[in-house]
């Protein structure tokens, strides 16, 4: 069983999209947040500081859309440059405006090509909820900001990841790093980040 299939797992079935849309929200806010003074800052994702963090947020919505309209998203890339330092609110507003009218309900059971292979549209958006709740935790981490979203937002995202990726494995497809142990009092997005290998600040 590979990465994408094992998102399609009866756990894994229900609509996803109000859970991605809602992280996308949260992660809206977040980013208003950042001041042009951290942009230079690290985060917990070695790949990045806040500045091309920022723009991959950007370029995974982008990719959500070319996903959705029958694309590829090769084609697109992972980092968004040549935003101004105080562009990237809006920029992720209008890329995040522009995913709805592609993922109509037909599309959830519509085979869509994703980095990872050829799936069923839920299961993209399935992967890409985790991913910007994951990368919301690394802003929000880098930024001083609450790195908490909703419980239950989290939550059902862990649960799905839980059982898709075990700790065993990790590498090759699945790019994450070992699970790192939660603290005592991690809440559930900072539980999905260790899950995803993310080291707790």
């Amino acid at each position: 069983m590979n990465f994408a299939d094992s998102f399609l797992m009866p756990q894994a079935t229900p609509d996803p999209r109000p859970l991605y849309r809602e992280a996308l929200a949260w992660t809206t806010g977040l980013i208003a947040g950042v001041r042009r003074d951290q942009l230079a800052a690290p985060t917990p994702c070695p790949e990045f500081d806040v500045r091309t963090l920022l723009g991959h947020l950007v370029a995974g919505v982008e990719r959500v859309r070319i996903i959705g309209e029958g694309g590829d998203p090769s084609t697109s890339p992972t980092v968004v440059t040549g935003i101004s330092d105080d562009g990237y609110g809006a920029a992720y507003r209008s890329a995040t405006d522009r995913v709805w009218p592609a993922w109509t309900d037909g599309r959830l059971d519509a085979d869509v090509t994703a980095p990872w292979g050829t799936v069923p549209g839920r299961v993209a958006i399935w992967v890409y909820s985790m991913e910007t709740l994951v990368h919301g935790w690394d802003l929000a981490t880098a930024t001083g900001q609450p790195a908490e979203t909703r419980p239950e937002l989290a939550e059902s995202v862990l649960a799905a990841v839980r059982h898709a990726i075990p700790p065993e494995r990790r590498g090759e497809k699945m790019p994450f790093g070992p699970v790192i142990t939660p603290s005592a009092h991690a809440g559930p997005t900072e539980k999905l980040a260790n899950w995803s290998g993310r080291a707790s600040s």
